[in-house]
């Protein structure tokens, strides 16, 4: 991975990533820590692998956090702001990356709970956690951002809704961040190669994720991806709170 933040940028900062024991998140958490941030990386059901990371970033000489909590769990997430204010005295910077809705075996409103509600409910806690000029960052996707002008593929649509009303409801906790000081951006991206969400749906509608690659002309890997995330942390706000990556020719702006 390419330095994207500039070496030290970050010093005495510090970033927690939820869903940051892989993918999106593992890569986001690791440019905070090259750019000098401490993080605090989450998992749900993944210690071994959260913990491996800790330790390669650890040899960077910033300090680390494994912090499990499942996202739909409020005392877990209470627990970890906790923990993370203790060893830390504070958040500079939130990612709000975790999410889901095509795992197996899950509840009906799964999706809803964890891409709604438990953004918002996450977002709030972590409000009396955030150092003065924070940052907070909701990680989307175009499919979801342009839901309600862009039709999905059918297998991502539940998802694409539940996200889209995560992104709303945090749009209208704006004010509120504002006035105590901290800042708020979207950031969205077509389909990621590489992603869990990728190989489920093509799991699901086989062809789709080329198809969709053949439509924009390119997809973003992970790594591309966590680049623009990490990049939204640190860069300025854009007027309307969003900053969209890769193509988004083939959406419908509402």
């Amino acid at each position: 991975m390419s330095q994207i933040l500039a070496p030290g940028s970050l010093d005495g900062k510090t970033a927690l990533v939820t869903g940051s024991s892989r993918g999106i998140g593992a890569d986001t958490v690791r440019y905070f820590a090259e750019a000098g941030a401490n993080v605090v990386i989450n998992y749900r059901n993944k210690a071994p692998r959260a913990q491996k990371l800790a330790n390669e970033l650890a040899e960077l000489g910033v300090g680390t956090l494994v912090a499990g909590a499942d996202l739909t769990d409020d005392a877990a997430v209470a627990d970890m702001l906790g923990a993370a204010k203790d060893v830390f005295g504070g958040i500079d910077i939130l990612v709000l990356n975790a999410s889901g809705g095509m795992e197996g075996g899950m509840a009906e409103d799964y999706a809803l709970k964890l891409n709604r509600d438990a953004q918002v409910n996450a977002l709030t806690a972590a409000l009396d956690v955030l150092n003065p000029g924070a940052r907070i960052v909701f990680v989307t996707s175009h499919q979801a951002h342009f839901i309600r002008t862009t039709p999905t593929m059918p297998e991502y649509e539940g998802v694409a809704l539940s996200k889209r009303a995560g992104e709303d409801a945090l749009r209208e906790l704006i004010p509120a961040i504002e006035e105590r000081g901290f800042e708020f951006v979207v950031v969205s991206g077509d389909m990621i190669e590489g992603t869990i969400t990728a190989t489920l749906l093509e799991r699901a509608n086989p062809g789709a994720i080329e198809a969709r690659r053949e439509s924009a002309g390119k997809l973003l890997n992970v790594a591309e991806f966590a680049a623009e995330v990490a990049r939204a942390a640190v860069e300025p706000v854009p007027a309307d709170h969003t900053r969209l990556t890769g193509d988004v020719s083939g959406f419908v702006a509402e």
